[in-house]
């Protein structure tokens, strides 16, 4: 018979080689009982919430959606989240706790440029158990380079698609006179360079420009911002940044006495931006939106003919998201529709597609191989989506929209489009001491 050490010396040896194995035995996906999960981090709390809180909601619709028809191929779709507040070292510590903790299949919707940028080293990191990350909400072009396109698939059109086709779009309506406000990191960087390039290729260049530091408030006073811009006459601003950020600029803008077009990028949230300078408006009787050209990279949640928009419309008629456990009910009031919420949708629909082909046999290999094949995937809109990893892109087609008559619309040409009434010029200079 042993002595009773022997046993001890047994299970403490069997304790070190689990312990071993658990080092050395790659991380295996989730796959419990027909179930896939995907991890999300995103801001869904600070000033850029509205991004994540939005995108969240439009891929749980399409969750939702597919899940209640029996699933993606049979597998449910399930995602758990992470607030990072859109700060970039929180994105990597949730990524981390996504893979080792959380044993996602993939990390999907991640927002923000320079949350996403951070992430990049760790998919490397991670490259010997293939894990990917799909459809972040960000145009940057980091994504689609090497050494990172291998582990990325991107729906939206890149910001160099973006600010190239504003740019084009401003210099047809005569505007050569161009400036550029926007947020001092490598989002707002990526912006700035692709409107430089645009204008060098019609040997055009910037005519001034003005940073400010990630995570502004709509309370942030840019006066001192508006007059750089203002030093250089510009005919045309593009903003590249945040809701408020972009909404606080352009109220000031404005009360100082600039009445031509303002621009901005998709990634400033047209919905949440517009509703910034809606309550603005009601407060001090001044005109914010007219003049204002929003960028986006999906066609308007209004156009019906479309069949991803009905099928949009109809899932959120019915949907009832979670509210993420750190938003309390009166910090963040969501849209019923808006344009990240329907980005949102139409990821969680590609990611379906994909799912849908990869069969019974479930593996991060076998995602990627599914996606690298991926060339012309029907998602209901008038193009079709290109969603192979690389320097390829989902929806290389972008949009100009404004909000009039209470709603936002599509315009093929900014030409005949101006800021506010010439009347107004005299007021909101006057008033410029007294904006809030």
């Amino acid at each position: 018979m042993r002595p009773p050490w022997a046993f001890v010396a047994a299970r403490r040896v069997a304790l070190c080689l689990a312990l071993c194995l658990s080092l050395y035995l790659p991380v295996r996906p989730a796959l419990a009982q027909g179930e896939l999960v995907f991890g999300m981090s995103a801001a869904f709390s600070g000033p850029a919430r509205g991004l994540g809180m939005e995108y969240h909601r439009g891929l749980m619709a399409a969750f939702e959606h597919v899940n209640a028809q029996g699933g993606a191929g049979g597998w449910t779709l399930k995602l758990i989240l992470r607030d990072d507040a859109y700060d970039p070292a929180t994105a990597m510590r949730n990524t981390i706790a996504f893979v080792e903790q959380d044993k996602v299949f993939a990390l999907l919707g991640y927002v923000g440029t320079p949350t996403t940028a951070r992430v990049l080293p760790l998919l490397k990191h991670y490259e010997n158990q293939s894990m990917s990350l799909l459809f972040p909400l960000t145009g940057a072009d980091m994504l689609r380079e090497q050494p990172y396109d291998v582990c990325v698939s991107n729906l939206r059109a890149s910001y160099l698609a973006e600010t190239g086709n504003l740019v084009a779009a401003l210099v047809g309506t005569g505007r050569k006179r161009i400036a550029v406000f926007h947020q001092a990191d490598v989002y707002g960087r990526n912006g700035w360079d692709g409107v430089r390039r645009a204008l060098a290729v019609r040997r055009l260049h910037l005519v001034s420009e003005a940073t400010y530091r990630r995570g502004a408030s709509f309370d942030q006073d840019f006066r001192r911002e508006v007059a750089l811009i203002l030093a250089g006459k510009p005919d045309a601003v593009i903003t590249v940044g945040t809701a408020p950020a972009c909404a606080a600029f352009v109220r000031d803008l404005r009360v100082a006495g600039y009445t031509d077009l303002v621009a901005t990028l998709s990634f400033a949230d047209a919905d949440n931006l517009s509703k910034f300078l809606l309550v603005q408006a009601r407060a001090t009787g001044r005109d914010y939106l007219t003049g204002l050209v929003f960028s986006q990279v999906v066609p308007s949640y209004e156009d019906e003919r479309l069949p991803a928009v009905r099928a949009y419309r109809q899932a959120m008629a019915r949907v009832r998201p979670q509210r993420p456990p750190q938003m309390s009910p009166d910090e963040y009031a969501p849209h019923r529709l808006s344009f990240v919420g329907f980005e949102g949708f139409l990821a969680g629909l590609a990611l379906a597609e994909a799912v849908e082909r990869m069969g019974p046999t479930a593996s991060r290999e076998r995602l990627r191989e599914i996606l690298a094949s991926l060339r012309a995937v029907d998602l209901g809109l008038a193009e079709k989506a290109d969603l192979r990893p690389g320097s390829g892109q989902g929806l290389k087609r972008t949009y100009l929209t404004v909000y009039r008559g209470g709603r936002f619309e599509g315009v093929e040409s900014l030409k005949g489009l101006s800021g506010p009434r010439a009347e107004e010029r005299a007021e909101n200079g006057a008033g410029a001491r007294g904006r809030k």
